[in-house]
């Protein structure tokens, strides 16, 4: 392993030149530039191991003592969550010369990641496209086509804007032809998802399997971690670094509003699909029934978290992740804000005259979400809980390194 002394040398060489592009010519064969810049900064950080108990990267990280395969690289970029941690207590970091940026240097490879597994191949793009652009035009797209739809069934024409439709959206859409489309993709969705993260695996847990009980034991923790976003609480308890060197716990509480709003939206559709298939009860329901309860407190959710999520976003230093991702970040989150926002107008005005325009704009908007699941901003969680996944089972494997620094 290179000396910090060399790494000083190389890291001067590269200061008047493109920094974002490093040539290490003994990590670049086979690599990324953005892969061979992750390879750069783990070998300062083993090193120097001062954020060793930050997060699980560095754990991990110390497990290895070169960085010259892909699939380690791409395994603990998705593990990285971003917390900043380790960019504001690193003595390396711009602008010292070494210009070490953990989260920075990991959230680019995390995004090459998304396009090298993504499922059909050639949607991989998708990815490093306008992100924003595309999913609202997208949105817009899916509305105007909704609206056109409702056009030629005469229901605007015909009925006026005063004149209530007593809450029935299947007065304007059959429930099957819902279901059927939205079935449709959302199945889609779940299929390229899945299909991107099984190959993902394969790469980053190559070897003999773990025993039954470590795999019930890693899963279980796994899925603990997961649930309560660990990872978000700085390693220390006291949360991420937003905008300075300040603690705080507000990006861990605004992901919690944003999944568990998701969730909860999730519950009420699945709760309605019970009562209307095996209950034989049809909506529209009652305000205090149980979908429309779960409906609307995911739908608040969904609106105080994404808010939250989107106005860190845009106050976070620029130092913490990767700015060309922002559009896709700030496409998904907007996505989020207008499936929560018109889901609670829909339900607040569902018994106006209102309620066809404001059930079009609805569906083309989760229609538009559903769409871009697969190829945006909501396929972090699920490549990093497959990273958490491989970090349990890891580390209650023996560590072959031998340096008794596990």
């Amino acid at each position: 392993m290179q000396s910090l002394e060399a790494l000083t040398r190389e890291a001067q060489t590269l200061a008047g030149g493109d920094t974002t592009e490093h040539s290490i010519t003994w990590h670049k064969k086979g690599l990324s530039a953005n892969e061979a810049e992750v390879a750069r900064v783990l070998q300062i950080c083993n090193a120097c191991r001062y954020c060793e108990g930050f997060c699980a990267v560095f754990p991990a990280m110390a497990r290895r003592l070169e960085f010259d395969h892909k699939a380690d690289l791409n395994y603990l970029a998705n593990l990285c969550h971003n917390c900043g941690a380790c960019l504001h207590a690193c003595q390396y970091a711009p602008p010292h010369e070494f210009g070490v940026n953990v989260p920075q240097a990991m959230a680019k490879v995390r995004l090459e990641t998304y396009t090298d597994f993504a499922w059909p191949a050639s949607l991989g793009q998708l990815y490093k496209n306008n992100g924003l652009t595309l999913s609202l035009a997208t949105a817009f797209g899916l509305v105007l086509f909704l609206i056109l739809t409702i056009l030629s069934t005469g229901e605007l024409l015909n009925q006026p804007m005063t004149t209530p439709l007593s809450g029935n959206f299947y007065a304007i859409f059959p429930h099957n032809t819902l279901v059927l489309m939205f079935g449709l993709v959302f199945g889609f969705a779940v299929l390229a998802l899945a299909i991107g993260v099984r190959r993902f695996w394969k790469e980053i847990s190559p070897g003999q399997p773990a025993e039954a009980a470590t795999r019930k034991a890693a899963l279980g923790e796994a899925a603990r971690d997961a649930l309560r976003l660990k990872y978000l609480d700085g390693g220390h308890g006291e949360g991420c670094n937003d905008e300075n060197d300040r603690f705080t716990l507000r990006r861990r509480r605004f992901h919690h509003l944003t999944f568990y709003g998701f969730m909860l939206c999730f519950a009420a559709t699945s709760v309605a699909t019970l009562y209307h298939y095996f209950l034989d009860l049809h909506a529209p329901y009652a305000p205090t029934s149980l979908p429309v309860i779960l409906g609307t407190l995911g739908g608040l959710g969904l609106l105080a978290g994404p808010a939250g999520l989107l106005w860190l976003n845009m106050n976070r230093s620029p130092l913490h992740g990767d700015a060309a991702q922002k559009p896709m970040d700030r496409a998904f989150i907007a996505l989020l804000l207008l499936t929560s926002a018109s889901g609670l107008a829909l339900l607040f005005w569902r018994n106006t005259g209102a309620m066809p325009l404001l059930l079009a704009i609805h569906l083309g908007v989760v229609m538009a979400l559903f769409l871009t699941l697969p190829y945006g901003k909501f396929a972090h969680g699920i490549y990093r809980c497959a990273a958490l996944l491989k970090w349990s089972t890891e580390k209650r494997q023996p560590n072959n390194l031998g340096l008794g620094g596990d």
